[in-house]
């Protein structure tokens, strides 16, 4: 028998991995937060330390993440994660938030803006069709060869981060600085721990979503135990030094009172940074980034879709994949998904309503380094979370802390996200009626 890393299914790369991860953290995020940040919070500094939270939480829950993909080397993140630990119905309900919220309404919100930034190049173009052309234009790659889609995926990160680090050295070269100073001033003692700094906080843990994209695609990843860690803890810190980077030329570069309060943060700095056709250049460069995040998530999205269709008989349709390991059919379900919620404008309620229970499953995940090696001390875990139980204690903390904020800030929409959650439930009993195969069990004894 052929050693499970060295399966003909286990066809990404580390460095594919590792760029899944990146592809998937930087998004619309670190070009749109900003603006809500720097007028409660007038100070570099605390700019700066925001941001600095912000990734040191998401490192520690890829760490915590790193060990359950490696001791459960399984493709599905949330939906295999939580469903092994505490029920097959709660891992249902996590994966079926993943398929729809989670990937396919985040592919139509970067199609949207990829059609919204390509108007600042080429004003004439219309939006929609804009936003239809490119995940039209990106599926098809992903349909084909596993290894077209790594070397599509490699390269259009490999752009992504080029294009940054452009912006970056722009920022420190051109142009007069702004009277800013990173260093502590006077008052950034009471900024840091001030509601506004908790409330930025929030923005920034959504600009740093995806840090837990290889765990989704773990039965293909080779060597799952030391990659799929590396690839999570590599990326993180890659992503946290960029956002470190990019917001510090922001605000070095552009007054914050031009910034304040605008959505389109990175067309305001444009000027700043390149001169007259600055907001064109700045367009164009985000454009070309979106493409690499449009292609991330309609790679993983897929996947979480093959393995509960691997579970579930009601599902099974879903499981199939073509002869060079692409899951087709689940690609083509999220490919319509994603052209309904761009045709119809729909899914943005859906994904601020998704939140609430997005952050939720995070937390039981997370939660779960610890009930696993309760319960299975004897589990083999090729890697152990960095820095336990600190680690797990402090992404655990800043969650509590966030779900708390969201439910009193946004009471609505946070239950909307639980009633999406309950709808996830009553389709696992509808298909779980007839299973295809028996679920994972969830570990509640240890066999006597």
């Amino acid at each position: 028998m052929s050693d499970l890393n060295e399966s003909p299914t286990r066809r990404i790369s580390g460095l594919t991995a590792t760029s899944i991860v990146v592809a998937n953290i930087i998004g619309v995020g670190i070009f749109t937060s900003l603006g809500f940040q720097v007028g409660p919070l007038p100070s570099g500094f605390a700019i700066l330390m925001l941001w600095l939270v912000g990734g040191v939480c998401a490192l520690c829950g890829a760490l915590c993440y790193a060990e359950l993909a490696a001791a459960l080397p399984r493709s599905g993140g949330e939906y295999h994660f939580l469903g092994t630990i505490y029920h097959p119905a709660l891992g249902f309900m996590a994966g079926w938030i993943s398929a729809t919220a989670g990937f396919a309404a985040p592919v139509a919100l970067a199609a949207m803006a990829f059609g919204k930034y390509l108007t600042g190049v080429l004003p004439g173009v219309s939006p929609l069709l804009a936003s239809l052309a490119v995940v039209w234009l990106v599926t098809p790659l992903l349909l084909g060869d596993s290894r077209l889609g790594s070397g599509f995926q490699n390269a259009s990160t490999l752009l992504k981060v080029a294009l940054i680090l452009g912006v970056i050295v722009m920022g420190c070269c051109g142009g007069p600085a702004q009277p800013v100073s990173f260093l502590p001033q006077a008052g950034d003692g009471a900024r840091l721990v001030s509601a506004p700094f908790a409330v930025s906080l929030v923005y920034v843990m959504f600009a740093y979503s995806g840090w837990n994209a290889s765990t989704y695609i773990a039965g293909e990843v080779r060597n799952p135990a030391r990659m799929i860690p590396l690839s999570v803890g590599l990326g993180t810190l890659l992503v946290m030094g960029l956002y470190l980077a990019v917001n510090a030329v922001f605000v070095r570069s552009t007054p914050l009172a031009e910034m304040a309060g605008k959505v389109e943060v990175a067309l305001t700095a444009g000027p700043y940074l390149f001169g007259a056709a600055g907001t064109r250049i700045m367009a164009g460069l985000i454009c070309l980034g979106l493409v690499s995040t449009i292609s991330a998530m309609m790679w993983i999205g897929p996947r979480v879709m093959v393995v509960m269709g691997e579970d579930l008989r009601g599902l099974r349709w879903l499981a199939g994949r073509n002869w060079r390991g692409t899951p087709r059919r689940a690609t083509l379900v999220q490919f319509g998904l994603v052209n309904l919620f761009l045709l119809t404008s729909s899914f943005e309620q859906v994904v601020t309503g998704a939140t609430f229970v997005l952050q939720l499953c995070s937390f039981l995940t997370v939660m779960g380094v610890f009930v696993l090696r309760h319960r299975r001390p004897d589990l083999a875990r090729p890697y152990r979370t960095w820095g336990y139980p600190v680690t797990p204690l402090v992404f655990l903390a800043v969650s509590a802390w966030m779900l708390c904020h969201l439910l009193g800030s946004k009471p609505t929409e946070s239950l909307v996200g639980l009633g999406l959650g309950v709808l996830g439930l009553v389709l696992y009993l509808l298909s779980a009626k007839n299973p295809a195969a028996s679920p994972p069990a969830p570990l509640n004894h240890d066999p006597e």
